[in-house]
This record gives structure tokens, sequence and C-alpha cells, in this order.
């Protein structure tokens, strides 16, 4: 468990009070790490208006390192991109949205009881700033200079320029905000990195030209690394702000082996807070970096950056500003039921009940013969390894989940449990395809499947994969029914490898994400609602902000 405490114990003046207090406060919260943070491919942004909570930004926009741009030497950047001005999003060649005005417009909102009038008239207020870039690594982004290596990339040769970046944009709002007759002080760190340092057999690199560690010890590696990272990042911006104690980071779970690592972090360290896992936000493949063009799925749409970043705003609020001992929704034990025929888990959960979600995220399943290889994101294995059947996933009490196998596991045998899978619903098989112009192909299913894929449908773009024959995949964008079967339609030029698809092959619908189906009953209202009406149906809804299942792997069962 995590000692409570307030942010006035951590940095001073923050929160409701503050608007009682006669001399402004601009709170920092500063941003670290790769696409996902920088905003790759989020596009188009969703904020590219002043959203009226009176957060702010520099001038310069919150991505403040940008390449051939003083990236290594930030100091010399002209003082007058400095200037305080109204947070909203910017874009930048492939950049576009980020966290920024979700997380800090959610912040504000609970801190002003959702009053848009008062929070924008008010004495306290957010500044965001981000000095990160897409593709690094932790230790790219740290103090340490990696581009003397000479195995460093010239690409990647920035002189420690991100984290020096980083303490320069502090010492830029201290003196600015001293000249708007404010106080600057730092809130919140923010670290959203960790797929650089994934390794190609599931565990971490240390550089680029180290060799993949054995999965416990990247694991512990990465931990460490973060820890370290966090307090030196504390201490070097205290040193800039005059502010007392540790700052506290903020983290996602990334859907690499590193997530596993930023929970090991959150678990150690009194002063990191793990959100949670982003998966059930929609991906960059529903974005429009050019025309025709879309992204790559491992990165956001501009929908998915700002209902996230409203996730770490609400969970920001509740820790710094009521105390909260937070954890994410995440497994406590597994045990073997008495009969030895199912699973009984039982969970940390934020808000309960448990909710096994299967109409706002598709159901996660692979079958098989006799049930399912996974469901709702659950998988089993005995402890040879062999994947165990399941036949049902079932809420128990609010905060117990049951696993039911097809078999009862034999008494010499143990199990583990694991939790994610990218797998959607088996389609059946292709009857037939058909090419109508080199933007559009078709594939005729030999059945309906629309019911199975209205919750893919009502997010955007999902995947196909085949599961026979020569393996390829592509996304799907646009879906119909003829003649009482399903037609899914794509661009031939999505097509991976470009490896066509062929008359009989099995197929199954793929999410960009490996998630699972189990969330909580958080009842937070979100401050922004989808805007983005190009694809999905949820344009003008809120974002719902339930707390979703980490990612796990080999949870042992007693």
């Amino acid at each position: 468990m995590k000692r409570r405490f307030t942010l006035f114990a951590l940095v001073g003046c923050l929160g409701v009070a503050c608007a009682a207090d006669s001399t402004p406060t601009i709170s920092g919260i500063w941003m670290m790490g790769q696409s996902l943070c920088d905003g790759s491919e989020s596009l188009p942004v969703v904020t590219g208006e002043d959203s009226g909570w009176g957060n702010l930004t520099f001038q310069r926009g919150v991505r403040t390192w940008l390449p051939k741009d003083n990236s290594a030497t930030p100091e010399l950047r002209p003082a007058e991109l400095f200037k305080l001005v109204p947070l909203r999003a910017q874009t930048n060649g492939g950049l576009g949205e980020t966290v920024a005005n979700g997380m800090a417009d959610h912040w504000q909102s609970e801190r002003f009881g959702n009053d848009k009038a008062r929070a924008a008239q008010a004495a306290s207020r957010f500044l965001v700033a981000c000095a990160g870039q897409g593709g690094r690594q932790i230790q790219e982004l740290s103090s340490a200079d990696l581009s003397t290596d000479v195995r460093t990339p010239e690409s990647r040769r920035h002189g420690g320029g991100y984290y020096r970046t980083s303490l320069d944009d502090a010492r830029r709002a201290v003196t600015h905000a001293k000249e708007m007759g404010a106080a600057f002080r730092i809130a919140a760190l923010y670290w959203m990195q960790g797929e650089g340092n994934g390794g190609p057999t599931g565990s971490l690199v240390p550089t680029r030209w180290d060799a993949e560690l054995p999965r416990p010890e990247g694991l512990a590696w990465y931990r460490d690394q973060l820890i370290a990272y966090r307090k030196q990042w504390s201490a070097d911006l205290c040193a800039i702000t005059g502010q007392g104690g540790e700052l506290p980071m903020f983290t996602y779970q990334t859907l690499g082996p590193a997530g596993e690592a930023q929970l090991m972090a959150a678990d150690a360290d009194r002063n990191i807070w793990l959100v949670g896992p982003h998966y059930a936000v929609p991906s960059a493949i529903n974005s429009r970096t050019k025309p025709g063009r879309h992204g790559d799925p491992i990165h956001l749409s501009a929908d998915g950056e700002r209902w996230w970043g409203e996730q770490v705003g609400k969970v920001m609020h509740r820790v710094l500003d009521r105390g909260e001992d937070w954890q994410p929704l995440r497994p406590r034990s597994a045990k073997i039921g008495s009969g030895r025929d199912s699973i009984l888990l039982d969970f940390t959960v934020p808000r309960p009940p448990l909710v096994l979600d299967t109409a706002f995220l598709a159901r996660q399943e692979i079958a098989t013969k006799g049930g399912f290889a996974s469901l709702a994101g659950f998988r089993v294995h005995d402890s040879a390894g062999k994947p165990l059947t399941l036949t049902s996933v079932e809420v128990v009490a609010p905060k117990q989940v049951r696993l039911r196998l097809s078999q009862s596991l034999p008494a010499d045998k143990t199990c583990r449990v694991s939790y994610g899978h990218p797998y959607a619903a088996a389609l059946g098989t292709i009857a037939s395809l058909r090419t109508g112009s080199e933007q559009k192909a078709e594939i005729i299913l030999t059945a309906s499947v629309s019911a199975q894929l209205k919750p893919l449908l009502a997010e955007g773009a999902f995947f196909i994969a085949s599961l026979t024959g020569p393996p390829t995949r592509v996304a799907i964008r646009a879906v119909s029914e003829v003649n009482g079967v399903t037609v899914l339609q794509y661009d031939p030029a999505e097509l991976r490898n470009g490896v066509p698809f062929e008359a009989g092959q099995s197929l199954v619908a793929q999410r960009s994400f490996s998630y699972g189906n189990l969330r909580d009953s958080d009842p937070e209202a979100s401050v922004h609602t989808f805007a983005d009406a190009a694809y999905g149906t949820r344009a003008g809804q809120p974002y719902p902000l339930w707390n979703w299942c980490v990612i796990f792997s080999d949870l042992a069962a007693d």
C-alpha cells in the first residue's frame, strides 16, 4: 500500500483551495516519452482551439523538443516562444493531438466542480509541456548522452537534448510565471514510454546494440531504470523550481513487455502511480495522416489521446487532491476451485463491481474444440505449458471472476493465468473475393457476422487476419450485408506485406491492441466527448472513464 498524501504536502499550493489564494499559481504537468506521448499520427487534432478550461501551454506548443531546432541546446531557443498561451493541440508534420488537453482539462474540471466559467477565471491553472520524441528508449530520454557512442544512428544523436529540454522548460516557466505575478510549481510528472525497449522475444533490451535480457532480469532492469529516472528528474526539476520533497510520476501500462515492469515500478516506488492500460481507446488506424493514408496501429487516434488524457487527469486528481491510495484494476490472487474445474480470481477494483463488457469492446475470444483457448482476455496454461480450454468467464462477486475449465485439472498439475489478446470473433471462411478498384476490394463471407462486428464498427476500423493459408492481415473500414452474408471492404494497399487473401481461408477479427473485457464501474464523467465523426459511431458521446484490467501474464493459481 502506498502512503496517502495530499498535494499540499508534496508541492505546496494546488487544488481547490488555490482558488481562494491571492497569488496566482501555475502548476506544471511535465511529460516525457515516445510516440504516444508526442502524438505521433494522432490526426486530425480534436482540440485545435482553446477548450476554455483556462489551461496553458508555451507559445512554442506542448511539444517543446523539436528536431533541428536547438535539439541539443535548448537554452538557445528564442524567449518569445515561451509566452504562456491557452492550451490546445497543434499539428507538426505527422504529430497531432497529445494527452495534454484531456489530462489538464479533466483535472481542472475536478478542481472547480465542472464549472468551466469559474475555472477559466481562476487564479490556478495548469501548464503542460512534453520534451520527448517517438521511438526513443528510456536511456535516450535520460540525462545520459548516448550520442557519443559511435553505434548510435545519426538520426538519434541529440546530445541528451530531451532531458535538458525538459529542465530548460521548467526554467522558462519559472521566469514567465514570475513576469505574470504568478508562482510556478511542478504538480506531476507523466511518463509514456516503454515500447522502445521491447525485445524480439518478449523481454527488454537496455540499448539498441545490447542483447535482449532474460525476461525476469529485463523486467527488473526496466523497473529500476524507471525508478531512478523519476528520482533524478524530480530532484533536477525541484532544484529549478525551489520545491521540496519528491515529485509524483504517473504512467500508463504499455502493451509491450515494459508494461509489467511499469507496474513493478509503481509497487516499488511510492511516488510512481500506474493509471492503467490504454487498450480501450481507438488506435491510429483511424487517423488520417495524409489523403488516403492512415496511422500505424500502435499509435492512438486524436480522440484516443484526449480520452486517455482524461483517464490520467482523473487519477492525478484522486491521488494528489483527494489523497486516494490509487491502484489500477489488477489481479490479487488466483485459486483452483475445489472440483479443480475452475479458477477463482480476486482483483483490486478501483470502483466495484466488476463488469465483463462485451457491448463496448467486442468479446475477446479464440474458439477451440469444446470451448475457448482465450475468452474475455483470459488464457490458462498448465505447469507443462499446455493451454487449457475455457468454457466460460463469469463475474461471481464485485471483485471476483471465475474461469471455468472444460476438464478438471489433474491433482498433480498446477496452472497459470494470463490476460490480454488481440483476437476478437471468428468470422468463418471466405466465400469469394471481388476487386472494384485500386483502392477498394471486398471479401464476401459465407454467413452474416454483423452482431459480432457491431462493437468493432462502433469504435472504428478493425483488422481481419487469416487463420489458414498464407498469413496476411488488413484493416477493414466498411462493412455491408448482401443477400444475408457479410461483405468486408478494404484497400489492397493496406495488405500486410502485400499478401492477398484467398477463397476458403478462415478469418478472425482483430483489434489493434491486446485487450480483454474486464472493467470496473467507475461513474466518473468526462469533460470532452468523441469528436471525430469520420470513423465509428461514437461522435458526440462522452468518453467512458471506466478502468480496464491491466495486462498480465503467468499469474500462478494454487
